[in-house]
């Protein structure tokens, strides 16, 4: 057993072990559920960012950026991230209000519907059944390129690391093992970017020669590699493309069932925004670091194939042995956090949501439905052949289209009906699943102003006013409407509000900052890598580049108002009892 091996063995024990300890404390089905709905700020930071983080970035994404797209991932703001924010704000705090046990069964309560809460459920087992899938066949591929067992062997190790605490332990279990592995995979990510970077020379150095050696067409451009075989003709195409993209991932950020769902565990609607907030900035920094470090690599080789593999290699190759093998071990922490999440969800979902009978579930039974969904994902994780980045892209931005327009109308509108809820989420994942589809099979060629995620949002929403414009919601749903914008009493804190407002002005401290601090270590080592900048060593402002730069001032300092603003507002009772 090598290093590697080792490593990553000692982790998972550790994190069984931990999970297994908090089994012991669920009692009940809100236990096993919810986590009591007791968890404080940096457990629902930790399994927010957590259950996104997987093998489809530390490989899929890792290796789309060493593969020529290093440029825009970096420089361009980070939409996506912003899904946190107003998602926290315009629905996860009002979800918090409706102590509802799942996401799927809140959309039941909230429109009075059995069917609209099985619909939801069933995108949950659909969705997240397959997004464990990728994770499982990730993690996989990991443990093989490490072992050198078959692929079927290391699929069955996988699946027992995160299914032997998830089923015993539900949401206790999985949100404090989530929150550890959060904190070890980002102190791994930290030291070895750091130690990358050093080695070249230093970020900025890194950039520069990057972009001088030219080792692959546009590669710290701001568009990236472009043209011919790839999918983007001009860079148009591309920022078109990535735009929505983004913009289909913030939604996923704000109403996707593994994200939202962790809303329910929290304290109060403090911790929900706090903890978004903070999950926000968390994001942005290990994505820049993992991103950044994908393109890096090309310095070191550049023909690494399969790209996916470009962290392995270098964990294996450009560091210290145990520096990389504590990477390669939080690598798998990240996919068996994700899948831990996906998991406990499914299995929810399966037990609550989609059974016609409405008795009260038993811990028992959701455990062996729990089972079955398991089973069925490591015999799937065996039959099908992986492709781990682009069926995550598929797959989350399904919430997107199916979720996003229902989830916050749920919130905020007064017209949608049950039925126009029902057919909007059909709809929405419909419309995005059918053409993306027949695209990835290569039956039709869509532009990337057409990006499915786009088309199923359109779509539902659509559906959503057409059939709202034929009826009217119910007083049983109006009453539920209403209570949700009641804010609860022991939300209206003036110590809670202080802390919490503190977190809104750090979004507008990072909107300031952000761009000086691109332009510093970004675009001025482009410019100089590419000889346009000014023979002064000053910043070419005839350029894009440096303009692209300011998009974080551009989000963000908006978005901490907005935030700033809303929070006071909402719980403005606390400085009038705080002024008495």
């Amino acid at each position: 057993m090598n290093i590697f091996t080792l490593t990553i063995a000692l982790s998972v024990i550790t994190f069984i072990a931990i999970g297994g300890w908090m089994g012991k404390k669920v009692k009940n089905v809100d236990d096993y559920f919810v986590a009591g709905r007791n968890a404080p700020t940096l457990l629902i930071v930790g399994t927010l960012v957590a259950s996104v983080f997987s093998t489809s970035i530390f490989l899929g994404e890792a290796g789309f950026t060493y593969d020529g797209q290093l440029g825009p991932y970096l420089l361009l703001p980070g939409i996506a991230v912003t899904g946190y924010v107003y998602g926290a704000l315009f629905f996860g705090t009002f979800l918090r209000r409706s102590n509802a046990p799942t996401v799927a069964a809140y959309f039941g309560e909230r429109f009075d519907s059995r069917r609209v809460q099985q619909l939801a459920g069933l995108t949950i087992v659909l969705g997240l059944g397959g997004y464990l899938l990728v994770v499982t066949q990730g993690a996989a591929l990991l443990l093989a390129d490490l072992t050198g067992v078959s692929y079927p062997i290391a699929v069955v190790l996988a699946w027992l690391s995160y299914s032997s605490f998830t089923l015993y332990a539900g949401s206790k279990g999985v949100i404090v093992s989530d929150t550890l592995m959060f904190l070890f995979f980002s102190a791994t990510t930290i030291v070895f970017v750091a130690y990358l970077v050093n080695s070249f020379g230093g970020f900025q150095f890194t950039i520069e020669e990057l972009t001088r050696q030219d080792i692959k067409p546009d590669l710290t451009a701001w568009h990236g590699t472009i043209g011919p075989d790839t999918p983007w003709p001009t860079a148009v195409d591309f920022l078109i493309w990535l735009v929505i993209i983004d913009i289909a991932w913030s939604i996923v950020y704000a109403v996707s069932p593994w994200q939202s769902s962790r809303h329910l565990m929290a304290k109060n609607e403090h911790v929900v925004i706090r903890a978004s907030i903070y999950a926000c900035f968390a994001v942005i920094f290990l994505q820049i670091l993992i991103y950044g470090a994908g393109g890096f690599i090309n310095l070191a080789k550049y023909d690494i194939d399969p790209s996916e593999t470009v962290m392995l290699w270098a964990a294996q190759n450009v560091v210290p042995e145990l520096l990389g093998a504590l990477l390669l071990a939080g690598i798998f922490a990240a996919a068996l956090s994700s899948a831990s999440t996906f998991l406990s969800l499914v299995g929810f979902s399966l037990s609550n949501d989609l059974r016609s009978d409405k008795t009260t579930t038993g811990l028992s039974l959701t455990r062996v439905l729990t089972g079955v969904i398991s089973l069925a994902v490591l015999a799937l994780s065996i039959a099908l052949p992986p492709n781990v980045f682009w069926i995550m892209l598929f797959i989350g931005t399904v919430f997107a289209s199916s979720w996003g327009p229902v989830a916050l109308m749920s919130v905020w509108s007064k017209r949608i009906t049950a039925n126009a809820a029902f057919w909007g989420m059909g709809t929405g994942l419909l419309g995005n699943i059918i053409p993306a589809s027949l695209d990835y099979a290569g039956l039709i060629s869509l532009p990337s102003y057409l990006e499915p995620a786009l088309l199923g949002v359109c779509t539902g929403l659509l559906v959503i006013f057409v059939i709202s414009r034929k009826g009217n919601p119910s007083q049983k749903e109006m009453t539920y409407l209403s209570k949700l914008h009641h804010v609860p009493e022991e939300d209206c804190d003036p110590g809670q509000t202080r802390h919490t407002l503190i977190a809104a002005r750090l979004l507008i401290v990072y909107g300031i900052t952000m761009p000086f601090i691109t332009l510093l270590m970004y675009v001025k080592p482009y410019q100089r890598g590419t000889s346009t900048i000014r023979p002064d060593d000053t910043i070419n402002w005839t350029l894009i580049e440096p303009w692209i730069a300011f998009g974080p001032a551009i989000l963000f300092i908006p978005l901490g108002t907005v935030a700033f603003i809303t929070i006071k507002r909402r719980y403005q009772r606390a400085f009038n009892e705080d002024s008495d």
